[in-house]
């Protein structure tokens, strides 16, 4: 894939509650796009589920380095820090931020119309509260506390740009591929793919 650019790629930053989907959208956004586009790897001091990777999935550190390394931005939630490392946003590639509503504000506010921020909606409440507890990776209390901070988060989906509902995975893929290429498009960003 090549890319020629006159412009820095634009931000793309996809938030919402936990539970409601937002690995499985972007993952299925790069497996399928025709466009040069990453992930920006996040850091968490969380420890790793089962099957998740250090530096696939997130950047499993040490509150201590979390602490010393040059953030883009970083929030703590449910007792753990996230953030993204500067480093994951340089280069000529749209770039997928997948963080917190938290992190997403500072985004915002440090990239002022340097970005598309979409927050994705889960179908109900009582959907997202199924997935949160079907997860079983987490204890009753954690999954209780993770709702407490989603009904937050919900609060403040009129803070992005774009609202998408991930009803049919497929669906929100498409809507967000889109999204992605009008933004390459109107920053005047082209690519081909060899």
């Amino acid at each position: 894939m090549t890319v020629s650019t006159h412009t820095r790629a634009p931000l793309i930053v996809v938030s919402g509650p936990s539970g409601v989907g937002k690995t499985a959208v972007v993952a299925q956004v790069l497996q399928s796009a025709k466009f040069p586009v990453k992930r920006a790897i996040t850091a968490t001091t969380r420890l790793p589920r089962v099957g998740e990777t250090d530096g696939v999935d997130y950047y499993f550190w040490k509150r201590e380095r979390f602490d010393s390394e040059q953030m883009l931005e970083s929030a703590e939630y449910n007792g753990n820090r996230y953030g993204t490392p500067i480093t994951e946003v340089d280069g000529d590639r749209i770039v997928l931020l997948v963080i917190e509503v938290q992190g997403a504000a500072m985004v915002r506010a440090k990239y002022v119309g340097e970005h598309l921020s979409v927050f994705l909606l889960p179908p109900s409440w009582e959907i997202l509260e199924a997935r949160l507890r079907n997860r079983g990776t987490e204890d009753d209390a954690k999954v209780s506390g993770r709702l407490r901070t989603a009904r937050i988060e919900w609060e403040r989906r009129n803070e992005f740009d774009v609202r998408l509902t991930n009803d049919r995975l497929g669906d929100t893929v498409r809507a967000l591929e889109a999204l992605i290429r009008e933004q390459f498009t109107a920053r005047g960003l082209s690519c081909t793919t060899t």
